[in-house]
């Protein structure tokens, strides 16, 4: 039975944009490859912290949401500790709320911009 998983990762500032995106695709490669099933994954870019991390205020944040065995989380969080480019991550899993929640948000339900823009 595969359960619902979120995880969030932070990725040190000073990688180039390329040297990002290959650790993210390696972290949705290395998911993909222990029977993980992506549901989503969004790049939420540069972003201060809310306090310094290995003495840096800025991190590219990063979230992928998964559906994958329990057992796979261990791998992940191990690779994780492993790689010096992850200054911080956090897994959780996902109840039916939140899984509903995140479909939601996904479709723009909580978008206001758009529905003042629709409603004009």
């Amino acid at each position: 039975m595969l359960n619902n998983y979120e995880t969030v990762f932070i990725l040190n500032p000073v990688l180039s944009d390329e040297q990002m995106k290959d650790a993210v695709g390696n972290y949705e490669k290395l998911l993909k490859d222990n029977g993980a099933e992506i549901v989503n994954l969004e790049r939420w870019g540069l972003k201060k912290l809310a306090y310094p991390i290995q003495h840096k205020s800025t991190g590219f944040y990063n979230l992928i949401e998964f559906k994958a065995d329990p057992a796979t989380i261990a791998t992940l969080e191990i690779e994780f500790k492993r790689d010096e480019k992850i200054m911080r991550f956090l897994t959780i899993a996902l109840d039916k709320h939140a899984v509903e929640y995140n479909t939601r948000r996904k479709g723009g339900a909580f978008n206001k911009k758009k529905k003042e823009e629709a409603a004009a």
